[in-house]
This record gives C-alpha cells, sequence and structure tokens, in this order.
C-alpha cells in the first residue's frame, strides 16, 4: 500500500500552516509543505506536526512560479518515495503587492500572476495523473474574496485569484468522473503576516460578523473538503468571510 501524502503550497507560515496540521491532525495524511525563503518557520512548523500527529512532514524549498524547479523537486521527490502519492494538493502559495493599477509596476504584477496563476499549473499539472489513475484525490485551491468580487488597489491580486477560481470550476468538470474533485476556498479578511498591516478596526465595519477570521477556521474547512466526507462536492467556490459578500 502506497504511503499517502497532503502536499501544502506555502505550508510554514499563517493559513498553510494551518492548514497542515488539521489534515494531518483529522486525515492522517503524511505532511509535505513547501517554502520559498523562511527556513526557520518550515523547521518549527515540521516540528510542531510530527510532534503533536502521528505523521512525519517533509518540507521543500523552492519557488512555484518557476517552472523548472518546481518541476525537478517534484521529480526527485517521488524518485525518492516510490512508494508514495501525493492525495491531496492545498494550493496555497500567494503574495500581495497592493497599489493602484495605473501606478502598478510591471515586475508587481507578473509575481502576483506567476506565484497564483503558473504556481497552481506547475504543481497541479504533474500531480494530476497519479490521481486520476488511482480515481481519488482532492484539489483544493486557496483564493480570496478579492477573486469572488474585487477589491480596489489589489487588480493583480484579484485578477490571480479570479484566474483560480476560474480553472477551479473547469478542471472540476473534467475530472468529476474518477473521483477528484477539485475546489476553491475564498477567504476574507483572516488574521495572518497578510493582514498585520491593515486597519482591522475600520475594516471590521464592513465585516457583518465584526471580526477578522482565524487561520484555523479556514484550516477546518479545508480540511472537509480534503476529507471522504466531501466527495459530492466539487467545482465550488465557499466563500469563508464572515459575510462579506
Amino acid at each position: 500500500m502506497k504511503t499517502k501524502y497532503a502536499l501544502i503550497t506555502g505550508g510554514s507560515r499563517g493559513i498553510g500552516k494551518a492548514i497542515a496540521k488539521q489534515i494531518a491532525k483529522d486525515l492522517g495524511y503524511y505532511i509535505l509543505i513547501t517554502y520559498v525563503n523562511n527556513d526557520e518557520a518550515a523547521a518549527q512548523t515540521k516540528a510542531e506536526i510530527e510532534a503533536e500527529t502521528d505523521v512525519s512532514c517533509e518540507t521543500l524549498k523552492f519557488d512555484v512560479a518557476n517552472r523548472n524547479e518546481t518541476q525537478k523537486v517534484l521529480e526527485n521527490w517521488q524518485e525518492d518515495h516510490p512508494d508514495s502519492i501525493i492525495e491531496v494538493i492545498v494550493n496555497n502559495a500567494g503574495v500581495t503587492r497592493d497599489g493602484l493599477f495605473m501606478a502598478m509596476s510591471e515586475n508587481d504584477w507578473d509575481q502576483v500572476i506567476n506565484t497564483s496563476v503558473q504556481g497552481f499549473y506547475n504543481i497541479t499539472k504533474p500531480l494530476i495523473t497519479p490521481m486520476i489513475r488511482q480515481r481519488f484525490g482532492r484539489v483544493i485551491n486557496i483564493v480570496s474574496v478579492s477573486g469572488v468580487k474585487g477589491t480596489a488597489g489589489q487588480t493583480n491580486y484579484s485578477a490571480a485569484k479570479a484566474a483560480i477560481i476560474g480553472a477551479t470550476k473547469a478542471l472540476a468538470k473534467e475530472i468529476a468522473k474518477r473521483k477528484v474533485t477539485v475546489n476553491a476556498v475564498a477567504p476574507g479578511f483572516i488574521n495572518s503576516d497578510m493582514t498585520q498591516d491593515l486597519d482591522e478596526i475600520e475594516l471590521k465595519k464592513i465585516i457583518p460578523a465584526n471580526r477578522f477570521g482565524e487561520a484555523q477556521e479556514v484550516a477546518d474547512l479545508v480540511s472537509f473538503l480534503a476529507s471522504k466526507k466531501a466527495n459530492y462536492i466539487t467545482g465550488e467556490v465557499i466563500n469563508i468571510n464572515g459575510g462579506l459578500h
């Protein structure tokens, strides 16, 4: 029997870390987390998962936006783990480079689009075939309220996440018969590194729930979608935003 893994991109901190820990606890998957720079955070997340659960955690350091690098790392991992399969993919990696579109640099546009959109392709494309062959798998894309409704000052981020929403719906239709589900989770304002500089007092006024969400709340939802309880849910964009629509 193959050892089953869940891969979480950008899994060393914030929402990604919470997701990795919850999937390990709830579903017993061995965990793979990807990260780009923060060795200390990745090591800490690995240590916490292994201390709190009975599963092992491995860390892979690479940039999901870099196709050649991603392909090489995934191929090397698979060669080193011939009796293992990645059964769950959580495309969580993302960056923000906020600013008004009229003043947005090419780099700020490219970096955001490449991390989310190219990252989705670079990770999912090589890993989807084994799922289809075994007739089970989960692809869960972390998008954003910005991709659902658009957010001023985030044209790049809104475009990137909206693209993944479209990809989620299309891919779900392509592979549903193979019992591989594809869903998106769209958080609103969640307490994390990405929101720490925002004016929480002012923003709470436009959130019906009158608070920011917690990474753990997102993690609980993603863990459910990764489970067999969610077999009949695919092609969905599930908002978790305290009523901010």
